[in-house]
């Protein structure tokens, strides 16, 4: 379970990895299914404060110097909250633009518990279907 914690964790921050095929594989092994969708779920929801915070504490100089986030990926970002507002961290388990939507809400500054609630419910609900799914399979 700790591969899927770490795996879990570094999917959720600015790396291109994804968590759903170990997560996947470790059901069909036996393993408990509850505590892997909480080991996951846990892991990619550190990952995202991970990417907030960077949010917070690099601002631009950091994702324009060290991250190399293409400036379209934030300007997509900043459109979705600016049309749906925070809701949109809802959507923050997407591949390729949930993770500069952490982004952007660390850069927006936007109210932790806020973020934390958000982003925990929607990384909770994509876990919780992926291990549904991969039940009804086997």
């Amino acid at each position: 379970m700790l591969a899927l914690f770490l795996l879990s964790f570094a999917a959720s921050t600015l790396l291109p990895l994804g968590s759903e095929w170990l997560l996947i594989a470790l059901i069909v092994k036996g393993l408990p299914i509850v505590s892997l969708v909480i080991v996951a779920t846990f892991g990619n929801f550190l990952g995202a404060c991970t990417t907030y915070a960077i949010g917070i504490a690099g601002g631009p100089l950091l994702i324009d110097k060290f991250l190399r986030i293409e400036p379209k990926k934030i300007s997509q970002a900043m459109a979705l909250y600016s049309r749906y507002g925070s809701w949109s961290l809802l959507f923050s388990w997407l591949p390729i633009i949930g993770d500069p939507l952490c982004l952007a809400a660390g850069l927006l500054r936007l109210n932790f518990s806020h973020f934390a609630a958000l982003v925990l419910l929607g990384k909770a609900a994509r876990y919780t279907v992926v291990a549904a799914l991969a039940v009804a399979a086997t």
